[in-house]
């Protein structure tokens, strides 16, 4: 079965043919680390993890590449703000960035470059870009170099954009560009503007502009043609449509296909930084809900779904995989953890359908009817094969229990073993006083364990017990 994939260039979906055969080279927008991340940024990021782990999952070898953009206007203003250096306040929320990836079971990207760490690569895709006439510099000195958008028949053709349908700045915009769409690809030093944040250029010191960023850092890991690139729909305009037309201007190739991510909604519009309406992924845990609860909430609807944010939506979607959690242990319990096996044809035709999750998702419940009929015959081989399937689809989806990533493991260290230690104290407890019938002492263990966030339940095993709420 071939891969397809929607492409936002051809608003169609094509079959996914590689520039080298058996290889996939795919960057991945990353975040401007202005602030922590929300939810809505690390839907896109999960999303991304899931067709890497699917390609991998069908043999392809993946380099993935996904930047940080480490100044930018609203990280100098900040700056500004707190009279703190800007690099302190990009490296303080990329940490944090990093921690919610790895909570959410995001996989390492092969390639994690800082746009200030690739300025003399922007410096040569610029400089090529004035010899083809389709840059500028400013004719005020004010060191500021834009892009001739006139020069570039094609612009608007990713988005859909009718360059004459748009509007000048009412505010007269930039009095130095030849056309109000013009874009900045690198920004003169500004008086108020930190000095640290400037580098010298051929035009004067200054910082780049963000679309330059992608484009030098794509070419500098990937190459002048690659296969994949995107993030969240929100990018498509302007800062996909600028990267393209500079790229393409510059001779390269560029993207082969673009992949876009729908938006995570909060009320009627996108959960965004600058509209002050975000959920973090520590909101999320104080309700209760653990990251791989999370992940399964954003990470199964179809990717190019918006997701209409709600607290009761998010508790639905971790009860949903607390069921799947209960059959692996379940099973597990009789047949040992197996060694998961390829998945389903049915998985697979979801997976390579556009990556349809919501279809891929469904086989996995039904594989769990399956293996929930098979241990209540007490069928080993029926649970032992819904078991490695269960567990080969969840693999793919990032959401195996078993994956030792979901193992109580937090930015502290692994603390599962502490955990262990303690609930089985508290159960060898409560065993003792059933054995000598104090059924109250027995209760008030399983009270305690209950308050923590420990639940227990009598099985023919002996007691087992989750973390969270029993349903």
């Amino acid at each position: 079965m071939t891969l397809r994939l929607y492409d936002t260039a051809t608003r169609s979906v094509r079959d996914f043919v590689p520039l080298t055969p058996g290889q996939v080279g795919i960057y991945q927008c990353g975040l401007t680390v202005q602030s922590p991340p929300h939810i809505g940024h690390l839907r896109s990021a999960v999303n991304y993890d899931i067709l890497r782990r699917w390609l991998m999952h069908t043999s392809y070898e993946v380099t993935l590449v996904r930047n940080v953009t480490d100044v930018d206007d609203k990280i100098l203003d900040k700056s500004n703000a707190q009279g703190r250096p800007f690099w302190a306040i990009a490296y303080e929320n990329r940490l944090k960035l990093e921690a919610a990836y790895r909570a959410l079971n995001v996989l390492p990207p092969t390639y994690e470059p800082l746009a200030t760490a690739h300025i003399p690569e922007m410096h040569e895709l610029i400089t090529e870009l004035i010899e083809r006439n389709r840059a500028y510099p400013a004719a005020g000195g004010t060191g500021d170099v834009y892009f001739s958008v006139p020069s570039y028949p094609e612009y608007g053709s990713l988005s859909g954009q009718d360059p004459e349908d748009m509007r000048p700045p009412t505010d007269g915009g930039e009095p130095d560009k030849r056309d109000y769409r013009d874009f900045a690809l690198w920004k003169g030093h500004k008086p108020d503007e930190p000095e640290a944040a400037s580098w010298p250029s051929p035009w004067g010191r200054g910082r780049p502009g963000w679309h330059i960023e992608c484009s030098a850092m794509a070419r500098r890991y990937l190459g002048a043609e690659f296969d994949i690139h995107g993030g969240g729909l929100d990018l498509t305009f302007p800062h996909h449509e600028n990267e393209q037309a500079q790229s393409r201007s510059a001779g390269l190739p560029f993207a082969r296909y673009w992949v876009h991510n729908a938006l995570l909604n909060l009320g009627d519009s996108k959960m965004s930084k600058s509209l002050g309406n975000v959920i973090d992924l520590g909101v999320v845990q104080e309700m209760g809900i653990r990251p791989v609860e999370l992940r399964y909430y954003m990470g199964t609807p179809y990717y190019r779904s918006t997701i209409d944010y709600s607290d009761d939506a998010l508790r639905e979607a971790a009860v949903a995989y607390r069921r799947i959690e209960g059959f692996v242990q379940r099973a597990v319990e009789v047949v040992g953890t197996g060694r998961p096996k390829d998945v389903p044809p049915a998985f697979a035709a979801a997976m390579n359908d556009d990556l349809n999750t919501s279809a891929a998702l469904a086989v996995v419940h039904e594989t769990i009817r399956e293996g929930n009929t098979a241990l209540a015959a007490g069928d080993e081989p029926g649970i032992r094969g819904a078991l490695t399937e269960v567990r080969a689809m969840l693999g793919v989806l990032g959401l195996d229990p078993l994956d030792p990533a979901w193992r109580g493991k937090d930015e502290k260290g692994d603390l599962k073993p502490v955990v262990d230690a303690l609930v089985k104290l508290a159960l060898d407890q409560r065993a003792q006083a059933r054995g000598r019938k104090d059924w109250s002492a027995a209760d008030a263990v399983r009270d305690q364990l209950k308050n923590a966030g420990i639940q227990v339940e009598d099985t023919p095993a002996g007691p087992r017990w989750t973390v969270g709420e029993q349903h």
